[in-house]
């Protein structure tokens, strides 16, 4: 992986923010003047590092989704297990009783242990998904002030019979000769 593509999305948004933010202003006005080229091309290497964000949160789901699968798995093993040890202890009354007690425990373990393995699953993919989310926040946050200092604001005319000083303020225009 190349330097280009191990920068990050916020990289790249900090990267469009200062090019936008060091542009030389257009006379009287609060428009900058910026290199389409430069731009585009940040704008392009952010959509590509897009998809590398959403394959990430997509794999995270496919592995939850797939530990989950494990768990019930093992879950079920275990208790097919105790169920075919407690038919083998049912030939006698006394050892039938103990045989149902001791399946129940073990029943009992599989399904706690069972339900321990998903929570675990889904705390750490919870954890994955905030992370991501806080990542995902902070870009939108990122965006939009880059947005908004790139709206152009309009400065009011200076009435007639006024002239602009330096700073762009309207002064009154006094004629000696007349």
């Amino acid at each position: 992986m190349s330097d280009d593509e191990a920068r990050d999305l916020e990289g790249y948004l900090y990267e469009l923010r200062d090019l936008v933010e060091n542009a030389r202003t257009m006379p009287m006005s609060a428009s900058v003047l910026v290199n389409r080229e430069e731009v585009v091309a940040l704008i392009e290497d952010i959509l590509r590092s897009f998809p590398e964000e959403l394959r990430h949160a997509r794999w995270l789901l496919r592995e939850k989704d797939q530990f989950l699968g494990q768990a019930r798995h093992e879950a079920e093993d275990i208790i097919e297990l105790a169920r075919v040890q407690a038919e083998r202890m049912v030939e006698r009354t006394e050892i039938a009783r103990e045989a149902r007690r001791t399946a129940q425990r073990i029943v009992d373990d599989a399904q706690m242990q069972a339900r321990q393995l998903v929570h675990e699953a889904e705390d750490y993919i919870d954890q994955k998904l905030a992370s991501f989310e806080t990542v995902l926040e902070r870009t939108l946050q990122t965006v939009q002030k880059g947005r908004t200092r790139l709206q152009v604001a309009v400065e009011p005319l200076v009435p007639e019979g006024e002239v602009a000083d330096a700073e762009g303020h309207g002064t009154e225009f006094f004629d000696q000769d007349g």
